[in-house]
């Protein structure tokens, strides 16, 4: 049984966190790192009381927060199991946010502002005290005078993206910290200054949860995180925000509508096309390329899993 293999003094009543934070964090790890897998029992109350020498108390405020998180559903006479694995899909080549995506009757997706910032020198240390993306953002904004603002996105009460845009102050008179709570950004830009979002480039990485991001989306360090980073620009081509944004790698999937591109004759994946080869040939060549870097992707994220350096 897990709980047996976990040392009876793991968790410190010494430690700067309080005891049920600390047994949270334990299960959550158990969770997210597949030891408990969906629908799996946990302990009971007593179980947990004695092993590692806890109150009822503690373990009652643990549990209820893993619940409030999502990740546990208790009933009377069943005990806690496991919350079935939910995840969300976005399409990364549609311009339209993660919020517009997903939000459904089922899915209620809420915005919190952890920190919006109206500086004049954005090179100051900011909310994640990521100096390389301001720079990047100076870059595609083409100015210094930025408004930063860094959003938690959680979906039925569960964080599962943390997101850090910076746009042009002079672009977004008058905005306000309270304008963005469970709001679209990119809603707020079209209705209220008449700023489109329309097109854009966007990257994806595969990275290890760490620090204030880790603390800050609820999950343990080393958790595998997916990245999409990168601008927003408007019907003239203008760039109008810079963002990026972290996503729970066991919540939300990145679809790709893939194509055929006739253009490609040398590419890294096997020797050129033949120029007989048919539409359909050349679009399951494709998805077979897509398949294989998705699956690349995929264990790359899950070595990242067991490493905590980002």
């Amino acid at each position: 049984m897990w709980i047996d293999e976990q040392s009876p003094t793991l968790l410190d009543p010494s430690a700067d966190f309080p005891l049920h934070k600390q047994l949270g964090d334990v299960v959550r790890g158990a969770i997210l790192e597949g030891d408990l897998p969906p629908g799996a029992h946990l302990p009971t109350e007593a179980q947990f009381q004695e092993r590692f020498g806890i109150s009822r108390s503690v373990v009652r405020q643990a549990l209820s927060g893993l619940t409030n998180d999502g990740l546990i559903q208790r009933g009377r006479g069943r005990g806690s199991v496991v919350a079935p694995k939910h995840e969300h899909h976005r399409a990364v080549q549609k311009m339209s946010g993660l919020s517009a995506q997903i939000a459904s009757p089922d899915d209620i997706v809420t915005t919190e502002v952890l920190c919006f910032s109206l500086a004049s020198s954005p090179r100051a240390e900011d909310a994640l005290g990521a100096t390389d993306l301001i720079s990047r953002a100076e870059d595609a904004l083409g100015t210094t005078d930025l408004v930063s603002l860094l959003r938690l996105r959680r979906v039925g009460g569960e964080p599962i993206a943390l997101i850090h845009t910076w746009l042009a102050r002079t672009t977004v008179p008058g905005l306000q910290s309270e304008d963005l709570v469970n709001a679209s950004l990119h809603e707020i830009l079209d209705t209220r200054f008449g700023i489109p979002v329309s097109a854009g480039h966007r990257q994806v990485r595969a990275v290890s949860a760490s620090g204030n991001v880790a603390a800050d989306m609820g999950v343990p360090n080393g958790t595998p995180l997916l990245v999409l980073e990168g601008t927003s620009q408007d019907d003239g081509g203008r760039a109008v925000e810079y963002f990026c944004t972290w996503h729970r790698g066991d919540r939300v999937v990145f679809d790709v509508d893939a194509g055929a591109d006739r253009s490609i004759r040398h590419h890294s994946y096997g020797t050129p096309p033949p120029d007989d080869m048919s539409a359909a040939e050349g679009t399951a060549d494709l998805r077979r390329q897509a398949e294989a870097l998705a699956e690349a992707l995929q264990t790359f994220a899950a070595d990242v899993g067991h490493s905590t350096e980002e």
